[in-house]
């Protein structure tokens, strides 16, 4: 998604994410204007204390730099170390996000800068004591997005479950995924991962620091939605990240392939000839300016969480066109596909959560203003689906009509595309981490509907793409587009965040008055729908299922 319109959700969905007005204003970086001393808490880091704010009942620490500096000499390389500090360093606002196209600084947050490497924590308190630490990383394809966006606030879910919730900012597009592994040499190992190897670094400093915030480093769940659970499926197969994670979660962005070498070669090739650079001439590239560098980058449309959630055929899928910006497997820090051929065996001993929504493909359409999708007739219907789908369009809508007799046109193309958008590559990793035999896998669906409508349209929101990000975050006390305005998403989110910290507590997710929620097998297939009241459905849509493996959507 753009960074505009997913700017301009999270502004609208989370503005629930505070209990009281003053800790919702700090809590976007607004230095409070408490004067008690008291007010204020101090944690001590291997690198030096830092100072947080404590707000309504939860200490908030922003800003904190978690590596060095990746600007200058340092750019498309691991970041300098981070030098030690002495006395107390303020941790009271936002630190900048990474370089990216249309974002601007506000009073709640700096401005993009290239030396991004800080980290906010959310704790119940800096006590010493030893907390599930949930560790999230933002979407926004791998191009824009923030640590410091409102919907994903930590607030809630440390204030309410008990937890330490802990939020990156890292390198995106172009300087965080352009790979020169093969022009420059033993420094640049790894540069098509950088914007994830800065992840590992900040689980790196979770690992070293947690403790003193009043988290248990021996156990971490990794989790992110989008682009960031395309971040969270190359983590899980890292061996880098390996030691310092236990659970993970993969949420809209289910990353089964990445970027291969040689497709990540020839688009670097591809920039230094728009450069107008010769390939012995690439450190050139280390002189130009930041907005010459977001115009080279946005000349191509942003890599997919994973590039396979375009339809596929039987056969192997096409390889991609060179251009974009994202994870590359380039044999040493991404040593495979996250999850093709099998599920990562580093990561074998870890659970793992996977799922959707289910109206996924209405964010899209809010997004680029299009509402050619709705008030379908059957003709229209087809019409609409065979750019995508081509012959097998007649099967896959007869499918639906008999699987949802109830549907209407517009309801089976709005599943068609949120299925395949991220719903086959869901199901895909939730088999082949069944068919590994190691941790349990939890396959879910996010089925809270919003009845507020797709504008310029008649159809309700439902459950579009991003709408969990303050669901699960327990951000949803004022209505928004979103999630609508009906007391029952309360329960909604209440039960979304509570499976979550429980799978982060105990590696199972639970939830007080909810069904158990069965680890996914072959055979039975259970998935959970995330609900005000959840249901636990096997094999879920079974006949659809079987089709998108059939026409080698899921393999």
């Amino acid at each position: 998604m753009t960074d505009m319109s997913r700017r301009q959700f999270l502004s609208s969905a989370s503005l629930a994410a505070g209990v009281m007005v003053l800790p919702r204003l700090t809590s976007l970086g607004v230095r409070p204007s408490h004067s008690r001393i008291d007010d204020y808490v101090v944690a001590e880091t291997r690198h030096g204390k830092v100072r947080g704010v404590r707000e309504a009942g939860v200490s908030v620490f922003r800003g904190i730099p978690y590596a060095g500096r990746v600007s200058g000499d340092r750019r498309f390389r691991r970041p300098a170390p981070l030098e030690p500090w002495t006395g107390v360093r303020d941790a009271l606002t936002l630190g900048p996000p990474s370089i990216q196209p249309g974002r601007q600084g506000s009073a709640t947050e700096p401005a993009p800068a290239e030396d991004c490497l800080v980290l906010n924590v959310w704790t119940p308190a800096a006590d010493g004591r030893r907390r599930p630490v949930m560790f999230y990383s933002h979407g926004g394809g791998y191009v824009t997005g923030s640590a410091g966006s409102r919907g994903q606030d930590g607030s809630n879910l440390a204030r309410h479950f008990d937890v330490v919730v802990v939020e990156t900012n890292h390198r995106l597009g172009l300087l965080g995924f352009l790979y020169l592994d093969e022009l420059g040499g033993e420094a640049y190992t790894g540069s098509g991962n950088n914007g994830v190897l800065d992840i590992v670094d900040g689980l790196r400093w979770v690992h070293d620091n947690i403790a003193a915030f009043g988290g248990d480093p021996a156990n971490v769940m990794i989790f992110g939605e989008s682009g960031g659970g395309g971040k969270t499926s190359a983590l899980y197969a890292m061996p880098s990240a390996a030691p310092y994670f236990n659970k993970a979660s993969i949420e809209s962005g289910p990353g089964i392939h990445m970027t291969t070498r040689e497709v990540a070669a020839e688009t670097t090739a591809l920039l230094l000839k728009r450069a107008n650079l010769a390939p012995k001439d690439w450190r050139r590239l280390l002189d130009l300016g930041a907005a010459d560098l977001l115009a080279l980058q946005t000349q191509w449309p942003p890599v997919p969480p994973d590039q396979t959630q375009r339809p596929r055929r039987p056969a192997a899928s096409p390889p991609r066109a060179a251009g974009g910006f994202g994870p590359v497997v380039d044999g040493v820090t991404l040593p495979n596909h996250p999850f093709d051929p099998t599920a990562p065996a580093i990561s074998r001993a870890k659970p793992l959560i996977v799922g959707w929504n289910e109206d996924e493909y209405n964010f899209f359409a809010w997004q680029r203003r299009d509402t050619s999708g709705y008030g379908l007739d059957l003709a229209a219907l087809r019409a609409k689906l065979e750019p995508r789908l081509g012959d097998d369009t007649p099967r896959i809508v007869d499918t639906y009509r008999k699987s949802r007799p109830s549907a209407s046109p517009t309801d089976i193309f709005v599943d068609v595309q949120s299925v395949t958008m991220m719903g086959v590559g869901s199901i895909e990793i939730a088999q082949r981490k069944a068919e590994q035999g190691g941790a349990p896998v939890y396959l879910y669906n996010f089925g809270y509907k919003s009845e507020s409508k797709v504008p310029g349209t008649d159809y309700p929101m439902g459950s579009p793409h991003a709408a969990d990000i303050a669901f699960k975050f327990d951000n949803v006390e004022s209505p928004n587009p979103f999630s609508g305005s009906r007391p029952e998403r309360l329960v909604a989110s209440h039960n979304f965040a509570e499976l979550w910290t429980t799978f982060a507590r105990t590696g199972r997710p639970a939830a007080v008055g909810q069904p158990a929620w069965p680890a996914y097998d072959l055979t039975r297939r259970a998935t959970m729908r995330i609900d005000a009241v959840c249901e636990v459905i096997d094999d879920r849509h079974k006949a659809e299922r079987e089709l998108w493996t059939a026409l080698g959507y899921i393999r």
